[in-house]
């Protein structure tokens, strides 16, 4: 019940006992373990109201409150919080009554409690239910009784550790909490959970939900279910992907005889409340209490540094790791997206990944396209063959040459100005023409096919490697192309707030005519069809981690490549066949790397650690493939 786009970062100390995934809470709040890490408590053993049960969820202890006969044994389990987890207690009776006596541990989390009857009438709540708000709408729910199919998915249980790691890849590319894989393989192979995957056709995980059956838990008297960690990964899940998991989670609850299924939703999140609304869901009174801790900083400080809301992604993703520090953030310029941070008697100056540890002249290498090949080439690196545009025969003469072009702007950045796919002298003229626009010297490539590839390097390491793909639709056979590049647009724009969306210009309507369609057509059902020639974020594009994919050749060429530059910190552009093979061609290279782009992979923690040493993040339970160890 963790809210669908809820933020946290792994857990980093687990605290108990290995294997432990279930307890009791004895009068003193010591926690008494009652099963093992695959086997549900006997009948003997599951607690009734009094006893305190705890259940661990991998990125944090549910406490269940209807269960503690005293309130201060639920302080004293949020007390025992593991470091780097999220503990929430739900269902206390008099939550209130706890945090008022608590206020400097403890406090109400902000977000609001919906529920769903399962099976009957679902218009309205159950008498009793303690409602805050007539639930009945004029707008019949969506069926959630039965399954409801996705073409192109499959609901189905998460069964192993491929699974668990594709789900903590979705957790961490949300912001969300993340878990050990063997916690999530043990817990969903016990009757407590139903922890369901989304699974494309393809083979590729795209959605998560978590089911808590209560009656497994703890013989609940209610016979009552509640829903968590519901999310989707918004580059691959088609739509409908939420709900499908949602009416696949009900309908198996609704198979034991459950009688509702809770979620908690933070109260901002206007998008999630209004699907769950329009699903049958309503509010109830039920509050949630939690440990005040750094991942929960953002829930119950009176207001975060001004200016902190108006940031951009690329600069609250390190505002985030430094504040989860104890590091001072003062937002000195939000549209600029400018940190000053303070720790101790060290202050550091940053524009989003770039600070001021990088020197004027590294950041003037990577300014100018036509220096950074230099440097490259000089350092024995592989680099596209290129030159100048003169705007005289000479051009021609190196089209005729290589065949394509990719024609760009000396200088810029976001993709802007730039041509790919240049093959006539005419078209040659114009993408002068466009890239002069931006930078009044303009460099001629020669275009090599391959990847996108971009691989981040802090202090002379490699630390995400992705690969960039053009924005792409999916037909459905229903609506036409442009209809299906708004929506994805608008889908993109959601998941990267609002930094990614698919103009509908010239280059959109001319790489749409070159695949043989117009805007107007209808794509057939699961046909994908690109729509842009750049993979820049900024048009659209979708970024897939391959970081444990990198072959050593490209790992070592990027090593030095950052070292030729002296520069501390960079976004490396390259075009590869393969990630996995060595054959490589350097692009250019970012002094500014977005940091945002690259879950599960933690390149805000790195560059936090690179800007305050001492105040390096504790090892990541669950580590992304190919992602080194803090402190190496």
């Amino acid at each position: 019940m963790t809210d669908s786009l809820a933020t946290g970062v792994a857990r980093t100390d687990r605290g108990r006992g290995a294997g432990r995934r279930y307890e009791r809470v004895g009068p003193g709040g010591d926690p008494v373990a009652t099963g093992g890490s695959a086997d549900p408590p006997g009948e003997d053993e599951r607690p009734g109201a009094g006893a305190g049960v705890v259940l661990d969820c991998g990125w944090g202890r549910l406490v269940f409150g209807q269960t503690f006969a005293d309130q201060s044994a639920v302080a004293d389990v949020l007390r025992s919080e593991a470091a780097g987890a999220r503990d929430i207690c739900i269902y206390l009776r008099d939550p209130h009554v706890l945090v008022s006596r608590l206020p400097d541990e403890l406090f109400i989390d902000p977000s609001l409690t919906y529920r769903l009857p399962l099976g009957g009438d679902r218009r309205g709540p159950r008498p009793g239910s303690g409602t805050t708000e007539e639930a009945g709408t004029a707008e019949t729910p969506a069926p959630l009784d039965g399954r409801n199919e996705l073409p192109g998915v499959r609901i189905r249980r998460l069964r192993d550790a491929a699974d668990a790691d594709a789900v903590n890849r979705i957790y961490a590319a949300n912001g969300m909490v993340t878990a050990p894989v063997d916690v999530l393989v043990d817990n969903a192979a016990t009757d407590r959970f139903l922890h369901l995957v989304a699974e494309a056709t393809t083979g590729e995980i795209v959605g998560t939900i978590t089911g808590i059956d209560h009656v497994a838990v703890f013989d609940d008297p209610e016979q009552g279910a509640s829903l968590w960690c519901l999310t989707v990964d918004f580059n691959q899940a088609p739509p409908g992907t939420g709900q499908a998991l949602i009416t696949e989670l009900a309908a198996r609850l609704v198979a034991r005889g459950r009688a509702y299924v809770d979620l908690s939703v933070l109260a901002e999140n206007n998008g999630a409340i209004r699907l769950y609304e329009r699903l049958g869901f309503y509010r109830t009174a039920t509050l949630c209490v939690k440990r005040k801790n750094p991942i929960n900083e953002r829930l119950f400080l009176p207001a975060m540094p001004a200016g902190y809301d108006r940031l951009n992604p690329y600069a609250k993703i390190v505002a985030d790791e430094a504040m989860r520090r104890g590091i001072r953030v003062e937002v000195t310029d939000p549209e600029w997206g400018e940190l000053r941070l303070t720790s101790g008697g060290r202050t550091i100056l940053t524009r989003e990944s770039l600070s001021e540890l990088t020197s004027a002249v590294a950041m003037s290498r990577c300014d100018d396209k036509r220096v950074t090949r230099r440097i490259l080439t000089e350092a024995g690196l592989s680099v596209p063959r290129g030159r100048t545009a003169t705007g005289d025969a000479a051009d021609a003469e190196f089209l005729a040459e290589v065949g394509q072009l990719v024609v760009k702007p000396a200088r810029g950045e976001q993709g802007n100005g730039i041509t790919v796919g240049v093959r006539t002298p005419q078209a040659l003229a114009a993408a002068v023409e466009l890239a002069a626009r931006f930078c009044p010297d303009v460099l001629l490539e020669e275009l090599c096919t391959g990847e996108d590839l971009r691989v981040v390097m802090i202090d002379h390491e490699v630390v995400a490697a992705a690969v960039r793909r053009p924005a792409s639709i999916t037909g459905d056979g229903v609506h036409d192309i442009a209809e299906l590049i708004e929506r994805q647009s608008r889908r993109r724009a959601a998941a990267t707030g609002g930094e990614s969306r698919i103009p509908l210009d010239d280059m959109t309507r001319d790489v749409v005519a070159e695949a043989g369609y117009e805007l107007t057509d209808v794509l057939p059902e699961g046909q994908v069809l690109a729509v842009r020639r750049t993979a820049n974020l900024h048009t659209g594009g979708t970024i897939h981690d391959v970081t444990g994919e990198l072959h050593p050749v490209i790992a070592e060429a990027c090593v030095a490549a950052s070292r030729a530059i002296d520069i501390p910190v960079t976004g490396l552009d390259l075009l590869v066949p393969a990630p996995e093979r060595p054959e490589h061609v350097f692009i250019e290279a970012n002094e500014r790397p977005g940091l945002a782009n690259h879950e599960p992979q933690p390149t805000a923690e790195r560059f936090v650690d690179l800007l305050f040493p001492g105040t390096r993040a504790p090892q990541r339970l669950w580590t992304p493939a190919g992602a080194a160890p803090s402190g190496t």
